[in-house]
Order: C-alpha cells, then structure tokens, then sequence
C-alpha cells in the first residue's frame, strides 16, 4: 500500500504532553476517498472480534460494522499503551520496550487506571520475590 503525505490533511494542536501530537495527528488525519476501501482492513482478525463479543450471553446479534470498530478502538488502545510506553524507554536511552515500559506508562496514567490489576508494577514484583 502506497502512502502519498501531501493527499493528508492534518489538524494538530499543540498539547504538553510529547506524545499527543502524534496521536492527536492519527487521530485527526482525514482519509483520501481512494484509500477508505482499505480501512476495513485490520490487524487483528475481525472473527476472532466477534466470537468474544459472542461469548457474552446477552449478545444475541453483532451487526457487521461492529468488529471493524471494536478493532479501531483495540488498534487505537495499543497504540496509546505502546506511545506511553516508548517515551518511558527512550527517557532510559533504550530502544527495547521492556515490562517496566509498560508498567510505569500504567501506573503513571489516569486513561490506563483499568489495568492496574492487571500489569505487575515493580513494588509488587519485588513483594512477590520476597
């Protein structure tokens, strides 16, 4: 797939955050009408999308469109975690994402309060050793 720069638009503000530009420029890049065939297309498997949504017992039905947007989203929450964590590696001078990465970007962010119970943080790590 072929990418042309000057056939996107982009409408960034300026944020204090180092990250947000460019979250808030994926977010805001508006889609040549050439290319909207291909935003259907996903990384993560749309079926497998859809038999989660299926293993709840008050889902009956999944309309088409769905999957596709459980996706975005799933698609836009990696890239927010992964954006959050890469700027903790890069203030470590390392171009690894390690699990401390992702923990401190966890603990360290009111959006990823959710997973608090979920990403070990390093206290607990160390508690757990003990």
């Amino acid at each position: 797939m072929e990418f042309n720069n000057q056939s996107l638009q982009f409408n960034a503000a300026p944020t204090a955050s180092p990250f947000m530009p460019l979250q808030h420029n994926f977010m805001q890049m508006q889609v040549p009408p050439r290319l909207l065939p291909q935003i259907k297309q996903h990384q993560l498997p749309l079926a497998r999308i859809k038999r989660v949504m299926k293993a709840d017992e008050d889902v009956k039905m999944i309309s088409a469109d769905t999957p596709v947007l459980f996706a975005k989203a799933c698609e836009l929450f990696i890239l927010e975690l992964t954006l959050r964590s890469w700027f903790r590696a890069e203030d470590g001078k390392r171009r690894v994402l390690q699990r401390s990465d992702i923990a401190h970007a966890v603990t360290h962010s009111e959006v990823l309060d959710f997973l608090l119970d979920i990403v070990p943080t390093e206290e607990a790590e160390a508690k757990l050793i003990e």
